[in-house]
C-alpha cells in the first residue's frame, strides 16, 4: 500500500449512516502521532455510519501520510502553522480562525473533535456562538510541554467552553482543572501494527528510534547512551527515523562522537511501519510524551523495547523486566546499561519481544476504538436528552 491510498472497505460490512456529522480538527496530515490516530478513528466513524469529516490547517499540496477511508472528507483551511512574528503570528492566528470557522460552518456538524493544546484553542474560537459540542483532546504532557504564557492564558480561557477533554493518560488528565476532569476521559493510543513483523535485513542488527528530531525526543541523549556502548556492540546500528528541526545538532554531534556509520537519520519513512521491518530492538528515549505511539506500535510488532521511564506513557505500557525495560528518566548511564544488556543477548531480546506482543493486546485498536465510540455516544445521548426538553 503506497502513502496516498485510501482504505476501501466492503458496503457489506458498514452500518447504514444515520445523519450524524463529525469534524475532525488538527493542524495536519503528515507523519505523527496524532495524524495516525485521526486519521485511524475517521476511517472507523465512516465504517460505523457516521458522515466523518477531517479539518486540517494546511493547503494540500501534500498528500495524508497516513492512509483513510474514500468516504472520509478531506478539508484544507489553508492556513497553515508556520513560524512568524508575533505579530505576523497573531494576524495569522485570526484569520486561520475565520477560515476554520468557515469551513466548518460549510461542513455543519453534529460534533467537532480537536486535536493538540493551540488548534483546540482555535477550534474552540471559531466554534464560539454555534450550538455545537466541542471536545479537545491533549495529546502530550500538559506541564513539560509549555506552549507559553499565552498559550496557556487562551487554554484556561477556552477550555471551559469545550464540552469534554480527552487525554491519553491519568496523569495527563490530572495536571487540568478539576472542572475540565469533571467531563475528561483517558483513551490510550491504539498500537495498530501488529501485522507488521521484522524481516531478515542485510548488515548488522539495528537499534531503531521513531520520532520528529526535537528536543523533546531526546535524541541526543540516545546518541550519548549509544556513545558510551557503540565499542562493545560494533556490529549494531543506530537507526534514528524521523524529520525535524535538530537534524543538524543531531548530525553534528554524531560527528563529534565518530559515530558516522554507526548512527544513521534517514528521514521520514516511505510507508507508515515501515521501520519495523529493519529493526531488532526498539528504543524511546523521550523527555516526555503523551503517551508514546510508537513505543506501543514497537511492542504490537513484537520488538524487544527499551524506554526512559519519562512522564507520561511508557510506566502505564511497559512492565519493566516482563514485556520491556525502562531506564530512569533522564538517566543517560542507565539507559546505556540497559540498552548494552538488550543488544548483548538474543535471548532476553526474544522474551521481551514475545512479551511485549501479548502485552500490546490491551491497545489494539478494536478496543481503543470502542472507547472512542463511547465517548461520542455519550455526547450524543446528551444532547438528544437536552433537545428533548
Amino acid at each position: 500500500m503506497t502513502r496516498i491510498e485510501r482504505i476501501s472497505v466492503d458496503e457489506q460490512e458498514n452500518a447504514p449512516r444515520d445523519g450524524r456529522r463529525i469534524a475532525i480538527v488538527l493542524p495536519g496530515l503528515r507523519a505523527g502521532g496524532s495524524e495516525h490516530v485521526v486519521s485511524f478513528l475517521a476511517s472507523r466513524l465512516v465504517r460505523l455510519g457516521y458522515d466523518a469529516s477531517i479539518v486540517n490547517f494546511e493547503t494540500g499540496e501534500e498528500p495524508p501520510y497516513y492512509p483513510t477511508d474514500e468516504r472520509v472528507a478531506i478539508r484544507y483551511v489553508g492556513r497553515p502553522v508556520v513560524r512568524r512574528g508575533r505579530v505576523a503570528g497573531a494576524v495569522a492566528m485570526v484569520r486561520r480562525i475565520a477560515d476554520l470557522r468557515r469551513v466548518l460552518d460549510e461542513i455543519a456538524p453534529d460534533l467537532v473533535l480537536s486535536f493538540l493544546t493551540r488548534t483546540n484553542v482555535q477550534t474552540l474560537a471559531a466554534m464560539r456562538g454555534r450550538e455545537v459540542p466541542v471536545v479537545v483532546s491533549e495529546r502530550n504532557n500538559p506541564v513539560r510541554q509549555d506552549p507559553g504564557f499565552v498559550w496557556r492564558l487562551l487554554r484556561k480561557v477556552a477550555y471551559p467552553r469545550a464540552a469534554g477533554l480527552i487525554t491519553m493518560t491519568r496523569g495527563a488528565l490530572e495536571c487540568f482543572p478539576k472542572k475540565s476532569r469533571k467531563r475528561g476521559w483517558v483513551i490510550p493510543n491504539m498500537a495498530d501494527f501488529a501485522h507488521f513483523e521484522p524481516q531478515p535485513h542485510s548488515g548488522g542488527p539495528v537499534l531503531t528510534a521513531v520520532g520528529r528530531l526535537t528536543h523533546q525526543k531526546g535524541f541526543d541523549l540516545l546518541i550519548e547512551a549509544f556513545s558510551r556502548i557503540a565499542n562493545r556492540h560494533p556490529d549494531w546500528t543506530l537507526r534514528i527515523w524521523g524529520e525535524g528541526p535538530d537534524r543538524e545538532q543531531l548530525e553534528a554531534q554524531v560527528a563529534a562522537a565518530g559515530l558516522a556509520g554507526r548512527v544513521e537519520l534517514p528521514g521520514v519513512t516511505e510507508r507508515p511501519g515501515q521501520w519495523i521491518e529493519t529493526s531488532d530492538a526498539f528504543v524511546l528515549s523521550s523527555r516526555f510524551e503523551g503517551w508514546g505511539l510508537v513505543l506501543g506500535e514497537a511492542m504490537a510488532a513484537g520488538l524487544p523495547c527499551v524506554s526512559f521511564a519519562c512522564p507520561f506513557g511508557p510506566e502505564d505500557m511497559v512492565t519493566h523486566g516482563a514485556d520491556g525495560l525502562l531506564a530512569r528518566d533522564g538517566d543517560v548511564a542507565d539507559l546505556a546499561a540497559i540498552l548494552s544488556q538488550v543488544m548483548g543477548d538474543a535471548d532476553l531480546r526474544d522474551r521481551l519481544a514475545s512479551a511485549a506482543k501479548a502485552s500490546s493486546r490491551r491497545f489494539e485498536p478494536e478496543r481503543i476504538g470502542q472507547e472512542w465510540e463511547a465517548v461520542i455516544e455519550q455526547i450524543f445521548v446528551e444532547l438528544e436528552l437536552e433537545n428533548a426538553r
